[in-house]
């Protein structure tokens, strides 16, 4: 009996017999739980399978409390449970069940116990161990069992549940500061919402009083703000209020502020005082690593103004230096979920990184006697970095050769591949425009709006250019140059590329800003976006022990001062130990902020050239690779296979190991394309050039290898006569034109030449029937390579 039959003859009829049928509980069976990574082989992304439960016991719709993994027969119970304990894991659950139909496994978390048990415990049984275990009392657990939204009827991934479950159960009980720890771009205010909501329907208040809580949601930008208020919060209607303007309104439930606009200010009295220390129940703090939790940060004084309510901190970023402050206000958090899981579960886009170099980056620059600043001004004598250019010296060549080399690299991937430029401040950001958009001149001239600044000094300009490009279906805006203000809280699913034009010496900000591409739309075609990083911010970052996003390619490229591509380099994942052979002088990175007119030097005239470009991949494990070769990555994943060329040989002739061979190695990001491209040698076969960069064994064509056949292996081709004879020569014309997928059965014999011999019922009578003609084009596949 194998694994079907068990779940559909024992597992099913226990559990149903144990009450997990019976609403409001319910059994998820063959539930996949993950999208499954996305791997990028060569240009070509795929994914690979999710993960998947045989069955996923929930107390209610929003409470999965246990999983349980089904054997066939013939195994032990026993040899389930360790895939059950990984699924309950990831899952957050307390109980594991492992079963082959008639015994029952049982690991039970909250114990350390692992035992056999007769039948499957009920819903209420293991509620109530749960309850239990955690101190959850009957007044308490209504607020967990609080149903979510459905809204639009997005359903809550399972570590966006974990967190929802989480939060909402750490206030019910009594805990007044509360941290999650979400990577960018997985969804956190959509988290934050369902935790609102499930507080305010279930009619939460600190007081415990008979009447709905009143929550707070802070924010320090408008973006941040506006667009809960608009989307995901919209279902709280009229109970919402932004708090703007001056203007104190205290009739509301659900209220939206950023610091600015209620803090105190030379010119303005406070006006979060205006609002009773206990007014509100609950505070969300989104972004919360950035300042409110600081010590010297005046908007620490809102929050412990508020003291009296409970707060929920929400972050993208692990524990560092840079943000030890926020740790110590909110605690440790009570679930984290990573850049890196994002992208081993498929809910978060892998990217490459492009690290390009210009001389000035390389060698620095220092100004000569005929070098003339803009306004006439002495340049101080020294040599200038990377950290220096656009903050201290403004080089219009540089700018232009990075706006050149950026527009040579869209028009030769995708010119309408939505693009985010993040540049020094605002006035650099509007260089960089202006140099992209001449550059681009084509294409302004049918699309005025190709290039925007979207900066603080656009306003509600800006704010349109932004809108339409976050839309899906929207042409243009197709690049956006900005400074600070889109490097967070911005939801545009679209972004394929990310320009790096500044130096980001902070972590948090690092990851904040790559967020902006993770987004996946598998409808749109968005699986991977890329980095294109100019200033080494990219790399610096890779290079932190601390760091868990690992990109999934890296290309180096050299670029003269006309923005051109001198030389070019694409490698596999590389270590960030190793990953640059060029690499910036050591410079002071300055404070990250804006800088007015005149406090740089402008310096329009010199040359610039393209020194450089690096790209990293991730492999199919999730880890950076060492800087190899593509080929030499793709031999080494070959040996790790098949020790010999002779096995190789030996696997590949057999046609289903071959079609193995070739998921698994396309699963280790290996494309048969990228490598005969890189190889120079599109007729070759693929099983000849892995032999060759693995064993270093001649490299045949195609057509030799059909000439050879049919030249040593007539005695094949006499068996039969006639027509038959005639389609097995047809399908070797195939394969020498197309490759091994001319032999697959049926789909090939309904094509011509072969086709023009009849169906395919007609087709396999000419060989006695369907398992003669299998066997004939089996057995032409294993002479084929059989030397």
């Amino acid at each position: 009996m194998n694994e079907a039959d068990t779940c559909r003859k024992y597992v099913v009829p226990k559990l149903q017999a144990a009450g997990w049928d019976a609403d409001p509980h319910s059994i998820a069976e063959q539930r996949t739980f993950t999208d499954g990574r996305i791997v990028v082989a060569g240009s070509k992304p795929r994914r690979l399978a999710g993960k998947r439960a045989d069955y996923l016991l929930r107390y209610t719709r929003d409470v999965p409390i246990a999983v349980v993994e089904a054997k066939p027969d013939y195994k032990t119970a026993g040899d389930g449970m360790q895939q059950a304990k990984d699924y309950a894991e990831i899952l957050g659950l307390k109980f594991a069940y492992a079963t082959n139909g008639e015994s029952i496994l049982e690991f039970d978390y909250l114990t350390g116990v692992e035992r056999t048990v007769d039948t499957f415990p009920s819903p209420d049984d293991l509620w109530a161990r749960l309850r239990g275990a955690t101190k959850l009392t009957a007044s308490q657990e209504r607020y967990v069992l609080e149903p979510t939204h459905t809204i639009f009827g997005k359903v809550p991934r399972y570590y966006q549940e974990i967190a929802i479950n989480r939060a909402v159960q750490a206030v019910a009980q009594d805990q007044r500061r509360v941290l999650l720890t979400l990577a960018t771009g997985t969804g956190k205010t959509f988290v934050s919402f369902q935790i609102c909501w499930k507080l305010w329907s279930s009619g939460w208040n600190k007081d415990g009083a008979s009447r709905k809580p009143r929550i707070l949601f802070l924010a320090d930008r408008n973006i941040l703000v506006d667009d809960p208020y608009s989307k995901e919060y919209s279902a709280f209607g009229e109970a919402r209020q932004k708090i703007e303007g001056g203007k104190v309104v205290k009739s509301r439930e659900m209220y939206f502020a950023i610091y600015q606009a209620i803090a105190g200010a030379e010119n303005r009295a406070a006006l979060f005082k205006e609002y009773a220390p206990d007014f509100f129940d609950l505070i969300v703090v989104d972004e919360c690593h950035r300042g409110s939790a600081k010590d010297e940060s005046s908007w620490r004084e809102i929050l412990e103004y508020f003291s009296p309510a409970y707060q929920i901190g929400m972050t993208a970023t692990p524990l560092r230096e840079d943000n030890r402050d926020t740790y110590r206000y909110f605690g440790d958090p009570i679930y984290q979920y990573s850049l890196k899981q994002g992208i081993d579960d498929g809910f978060l886009a892998p990217y490459r990184v492009h690290r390009i170099i210009t001389t000035y980056d390389a060698a620095g620059w220092r100004p000569s006697a005929s070098d003339i600043e803009r306004y006439g001004r002495d340049i101080p004598d020294r040599v200038y970095g990377t950290g220096d250019f656009e903050r201290i010296v403004a080089l219009r060549a540089r700018t232009e050769a990075i706006a050149r080399h950026l527009t040579d690299y869209l028009k030769s991937t995708d010119r309408f591949a939505k693009t985010i430029v993040f540049c020094v401040d605002q006035e650099h950001a509007d260089e960089m425009r202006r140099a992209l958009g001449n550059l681009n001149a084509d294409v302004v001239q049918q699309y005025p709006d190709y290039v925007c600044r979207v900066t603080a000094d656009e306003g509600d300009i800006g704010r349109g250019h932004l809108s339409r490009f976050q839309e899906l279906e929207t042409k243009t805006p197709v690049i956006l140059t900005t400074s600070q203000l889109l490097s967070t809280g911005v939801d545009a699913p679209m972004v394929k590329n990310i320009v790096i034009v500044r130096v980001i010496g902070s972590m948090v900000e690092f990851k904040q800003i790559i967020g902006r591409g993770t987004r996946v739309r598998d409808d749109y075609g968005k699986l991977y976006f890329n980095i294109l990083d100019y200033t080494g911010s990219a790399t610096a970052n890779f290079a932190d022990p601390q760091f868990d996003g690992w990109p999934v390619a890296e290309d180096e490229e050299n670029i003269d001062d006309e923005g051109k591509v001198t030389t070019r380099t694409r490698k596999p994942p590389a270590a960030a130990e190793e990953a640059a052979e060029y690499h910036v002088p050591d410079i002071e990175i300055p404070p990250d902020e804006d800088v007015t007119e005149r406090r740089k030097f402008y310096v329009d005239g010199g040359e610039v050239q393209i020194a450089a470009h690096l790209v990293y991949e991730l492999d199919s494990e999730g880890k950076q690779l060492r800087v190899v070769k593509y080929t030499d990555y793709t031999a080494e994943r070959v040996r790790s296979l098949f020790p010999t060329a002779a096995e190789l040989q030996q696997a590949w002739a057999n046609p289903d190991r071959r079609a193995d061979i070739i998921d698994r190695l396309a699963q280790r990001g290996i494309d048969f394309d990228e490598l005969a491209r890189l190889t120079a040698q599109p007729d070759a076969d693929p099983f000849d050039l892995l032999c060759n960069l693995a064993f270093s064994a001649p490299i045949r064509t195609r057509r030799e290898r059909a000439d050879r056949l049919k030249k040593d292996r007539k005695a094949f081709f006499d068996k039969y006569s006639g027509t038959a004879r005639e389609v097995l020569e047809e399908l070797l014309a195939k394969y020498t034109e197309h490759g091994t997928a001319q032999f697959v059965l049926p789909d090939v014999l309904k094509v011509p030449p072969v086709s023009q011999h009849g169906n395919v019922i007609e087709i396999a009578k000419l060989f006695g029937g369907p398992e003669k003609l299998r066997d004939a084009v089996t057995e032409l596949q294993t002479l084929l390579y059989a030397a």
